[in-house]
């Protein structure tokens, strides 16, 4: 079947090929996205750094006085420094696949230039250019970041310094599908398809009609109307009586469609309605209405006892109450 001609490069910018020599429909991440996945991180970043804190205070508090001095105190801060801007991101992306806390949020992925999962070396290389000419920047940070922005916006894959460096991409995890709803039915094809027997229309028919309706902009003629009067005859087959208004295939199928959600909707609210009616405790809580009389069930009559037959002692097992 022939498709449309492909979207705009946007939507598959991230230039992966499989090993197949398949183009993958991977969006590389640009500035905005890794930008609120940096404040999300920058934000846990802080967190570890004042649990570590913490932690680093107690240890202090336990070593004996003349241990403590000033190069103790500048070595334990620069380990806790380094721990939490560069350790963080390289532990993140190793045991989490190439990502960390914001870059999950947002639905980000740090890939190999070629798809491949990162290595520790990437990430590690990733980080220490970042630390030191991107964020925070130790080395000139003004021009650092000017530099880092205009690179990002002028790599066709939105690549930073520290990917250029390293040899990786940051992707899209999340797919960038247009969600259409279903083309709404005719009237008159409603008032049809609301007389016709519809029980032979199964599961697996309507959700092929189903992602024909959702998807059929992304077909081409004439293969779009080829497939289309396909389903119709399948349907047809199992529909009766036909419809007597002239119509597109599409609309049979839309009106059809319709039809079958009604009465799907309309026995499940008849069900709800009687599991409510004999279990009110496993009904969900609604509104209740002054207007309608609140209904009660009425208690279960109490069980006749069999005359002859004695009583069952509690507390007794079946076999004893058996033998007497």
């Amino acid at each position: 079947m022939r498709a449309q001609p492909p979207p705009p490069p946007r939507w598959a910018d991230a230039g992966l090929v499989s090993g197949e020599a398949v183009e993958l429909d991977v969006r590389a991440a640009r500035l905005g996205s890794r930008v609120l996945a940096l404040l999300i991180d920058l934000l846990a970043q802080l967190v570890v750094a004042l649990v570590l804190s913490i932690v680093l205070s107690l240890l202090l508090l336990l070593l004996p006085g003349g241990l403590v001095d000033g190069a103790l105190s500048g070595a334990m801060q620069t380990v806790l420094l380094i721990l939490v801007l560069v350790g963080y991101p390289v532990l993140m992306e190793r045991f989490a696949g190439g990502r960390t806390l914001g870059k999950l949020a947002v639905g980000l992925r740090v890939v190999r230039a070629d798809g491949g999962p990162v290595g520790v070396g990437q990430s590690l290389t990733r980080a220490l250019v970042g630390v030191a000419v991107e964020w925070p920047g130790l080395v000139l940070p003004l021009l650092s970041w000017a530099a880092s922005v205009t690179v990002m916006l002028s790599d066709p894959r939105g690549r930073r310094l520290g990917d250029l460096v390293a040899g990786t991409l940051v992707v899209h995890t999340r797919a960038a599908g247009v969600w259409r709803p279903l083309p709404a039915a005719v009237p008159p094809l409603l008032g049809w398809a609301a007389l016709a027997d519809l029980s032979r229309v199964d599961d697996r028919l309507a959700l092929a009609v189903r992602q024909y309706l959702t998807r059929s902009h992304q077909l081409a003629e004439p293969e779009r109307t080829r497939l289309g009067r396909e389903l119709w005859a399948e349907v047809a087959a199992v529909t009766a009586p036909p419809p007597s208004w002239a119509a597109p295939e599409p609309a049979y199928l839309a009106a059809v469609l319709a039809e079958r959600g009604r009465r799907a909707a309309h026995r499940l609210g008849r069900t709800r309605a009687v599991t409510a009616t004999l279990w009110p405790e496993l009904a969900p809580p609604a509104v209740a209405d002054p207007a309608r009389p609140a209904t009660r069930l009425r208690p279960a009559a109490p069980t006749a006892a069999v005359p002859g037959q004695p009583e069952p002692v509690r507390g007794q097992p079946a076999s004893v109450r058996a033998e007497r």
